[in-house]
C-alpha cells in the first residue's frame, strides 16, 4: 500500500471512529435529555410477524436511538378458539379477526408479534437496549389452555383444555377460580430482534441468542433487556402478553392476553453480548437458553460469572462463588422447545467498589 493510501485508509478509518462514537453519543444524549420522538404502533395487517423473526423482514417502523414506542399487541390465540372456550364474540377484538382474516404469510410458530421495528445506527455486534416504561392490559380478559402435545407434562394430559379468565384491571388480580385470585404483573413473554442472516426465518415458540419468547415473568415495567444485535436495524419484535406467569409455565401458556406499553431504544455501540441479559430496578439478569436444561443452566451461570468479572471486577473464582451464595438460578420456561433459565442476583449487596485480582 502506498503511503497516500496509507494515510487515506487512516483518515477513513479515524472518520468512521469519530461516526459512531458520535451516533453513540447523540442517543446517549438523547435518552439522558428525554428529547426523542414517541411512535404509535399498532397491529393491523400490515404491521405483525405471524410467527416467525427474520433478518429478510420488511419493518413496519423505522426509529431513531433514543425513541419511545408506544406499542399494542394481540393474544396468541383465534376468535374461533376463544369464542368455543365460551368468549362472547363482541369481546373479540377487531384487530384480531381482521389479521386472522388476511395475513396469509405466516409460521412457523403462531405468535402474532408486533413489528418489525428499524432501529437506526444498529449494526451487528452492538447491542439493543430495549427500556420498558410501561406495560398495562388491554383486555378485560385472559385464557390459560394446553393440548395433547404440548407442557411439560404431555403424558398426563393426552388432551386439550382452554379457560377464559376474567382480568380485574383496577385490583390487579385473574379470578382464577372462585375464591382464588392470582395477583397480575404484565409483561410481553416475546420481545426479540431478527437472528443473523444465515438462520433464516425462525420460529417464533423457541428463544435463542435473538431473545424471542423468553416468557421471562421478571421483564415487567421498569426492566431493562439487553438484546445482541445480528441484523441492520435490529429488527425488534414483540408480542405474546401475559398478564401474569409462574417461573416454567408448565402448561405451555400463561394469563395470555393483549398488552399495550411503552418501549425505549438505545443502541449500545459500548455493549458486546452473546445472549440476552436484563437489569430490574432490584436485581441483574444473565439468561441461558438450550434444548437441554442442565446446558441451559450452565449458560446462564457462565453469564453471570462473566458479568460480575466484568462489571463488577470480580476473579474468576470470587465471581463463582458470590453466585453460590447471593445469586438464584430459576427456571424461566420448560415448554418452548429450548429451555430457559436465569440467574438473579441482587444489586443491595454491591455497596461500594469491589476488589480483587481477576484470573
Amino acid at each position: 500500500m502506498t503511503p497516500r493510501l496509507n494515510r487515506y485508509a487512516a483518515a477513513t478509518a479515524l472518520a468512521l471512529l469519530l461516526c459512531t462514537n458520535a451516533r453513540a453519543q447523540q442517543a446517549a444524549s438523547a435518552a439522558a435529555t428525554g428529547k426523542s420522538t414517541t411512535h404509535q404502533l399498532k397491529p393491523t395487517p400490515a404491521t405483525v410477524a405471524w410467527g416467525f423473526y427474520d433478518a429478510a423482514a420488511r419493518p413496519v417502523l423505522r426509529i431513531k436511538s433514543g425513541d419511545k414506542v408506544e406499542v399494542q399487541t394481540l393474544i396468541t390465540s383465534s376468535p374461533t378458539r376463544l369464542e368455543g372456550a365460551g368468549l362472547p364474540a363482541s369481546q373479540v377484538e377487531q384487530s384480531l379477526r381482521d389479521i386472522h382474516q388476511s395475513v396469509t404469510n405466516k409460521g412457523p410458530g403462531g405468535h402474532i408479534l408486533t413489528g418489525p421495528i428499524y432501529v437506526e445506527g444498529a449494526e451487528p455486534g452492538d447491542v439493543l437496549e430495549v427500556r420498558i416504561r410501561k406495560v398495562e392490559l388491554a383486555i378485560p380478559y385472559a385464557y390459560n389452555a394446553f393440548g395433547p402435545t404440548s407442557g411439560f407434562l404431555p403424558e398426563d394430559f393426552g388432551y386439550a383444555k382452554m379457560r377464559i379468565i376474567p382480568l380485574d384491571k383496577k385490583r390487579m388480580v385473574a379470578h382464577f377460580a372462585p375464591g382464588i385470585e392470582v395477583p397480575l404483573r404484565p409483561f410481553f413473554g416475546s420481545m426479540g430482534v431478527a437472528p443473523p442472516l444465515a438462520a433464516g426465518r425462525v420460529n417464533s415458540a423457541p428463544p435463542g441468542i435473538h431473545a424471542g419468547n423468553l416468557d421471562n415473568k421478571e421483564l415487567v415495567a421498569g426492566t431493562t433487556l439487553f438484546i445482541p444485535v445480528h441484523v441492520a436495524g435490529a429488527l425488534f419484535e414483540v408480542g405474546d402478553g401475559h398478564a401474569g406467569q409462574g417461573n416454567g409455565e408448565v402448561d405451555i401458556t400463561a394469563l395470555e392476553t393483549s398488552l399495550t406499553g411503552t418501549l425505549e431504544f438505545i443502541v449500545r455501540k459500548d455493549m458486546h453480548l452473546t445472549w440476552p441479559r436484563a437489569e430490574t430496578p432490584t436485581a441483574y439478569i444473565t439468561m441461558g437458553i438450550d434444548e437441554d436444561l442442565t446446558k441451559a443452566t450452565k449458560i446462564a451461570l457462565r453469564e453471570m460469572l462473566d458479568f460480575l468479572m466484568k462489571e463488577k471486577g470480580l476473579s474468576h473464582d470470587d465471581a463463582y462463588m458470590l453466585a453460590s451464595v447471593a445469586a438464584d438460578m430459576e427456571i424461566t420456561q420448560l415448554v418452548d422447545g429450548t429451555k430457559g433459565v436465569h440467574s438473579m442476583i441482587p444489586k443491595k449487596i454491591f455497596t461500594g467498589k469491589a476488589s480483587g485480582k481477576k484470573k
